[in-house]
């Protein structure tokens, strides 16, 4: 099978998951090329709306009467903290836990930072926010570098709990974000795109904890 594939994804569904899905799909169809473009939330609904890409993947994904939404997966979100920080040492994190902490957010026209601030909403946390950030990756460095806790997707911090400066800690009642894959209502799908598009689905749907080592002592 030939052909292109365009896809619009959202930086934090990651350079190597798709770099990894890339080779995958390259192995099977090696005739085939895909095409990954990373940019803003509505920055990926335009590029649909305009015929620009296929495919987008979104987080919160946002039907409409021209955008079709496929449910893709759902991400576990824990608070990221520095290993010196005092929760560090918990095993589970209630949210009232956060109550007059320093926190780093999310730019609030995201909607993961509406989603947060309305889940610490409901369980009458004020955080005080000290930084706040349009990417995931400015998030961690944040974080690592003291600035205060954060609430993130757990399998985006994998890289940063390997190297010790970050520590994942499951939250009370667990929050989840939701993942999709999104294309204009009626496209007409190149063999190729469709192939990728199974490929995705394969995937699985709700990623895994990464296990939160015992002390700061295992991260040396």
């Amino acid at each position: 099978m030939d052909g292109l594939v365009r896809v619009a994804s959202i930086y934090s569904v990651g350079l190597s998951e798709l770099s990894q899905l890339e080779q995958e799909f390259l192995r099977r169809y090696p005739e085939a090329r895909l095409e990954v473009e990373y940019l803003r939330p509505e920055k990926v609904y335009d590029a649909i709306l305009a015929e620009k890409v296929d495919l987008g993947l979104v987080s919160y994904p946002e039907a409409s009467r021209q955008i079709t939404v496929i449910p893709w997966r759902e991400e576990e979100m824990v608070v990221a903290a520095s290993p010196y920080h005092p929760l560090a040492a918990l095993t589970e994190v209630k949210p009232e836990d956060l109550d007059g902490l320093d926190f780093v957010g999310f730019d609030d026209d995201l909607p993961i930072s509406r989603d947060i601030e309305r889940f610490l909403r409901e369980h009458h946390a004020h955080v005080n926010l000290t930084l706040h950030f349009d990417n995931l990756q400015m998030i961690k460095e944040a974080v690592a570098h003291g600035s205060g806790v954060s609430i993130v997707p757990a399998r985006i911090m994998e890289a940063e709990i390997a190297q010790g400066r970050l520590v994942p800690i499951p939250i009370a009642g667990a929050l989840f974000r939701p993942v999709g894959i999104v294309h204009r209502r009626k496209k007409r799908f190149p063999r190729a795109a469709l192939a990728f598009l199974d490929l995705l689905q394969e995937q699985p749907v709700r990623s895994v904890l990464v296990s939160k080592p015992s002390s700061i002592g295992d991260y040396d």
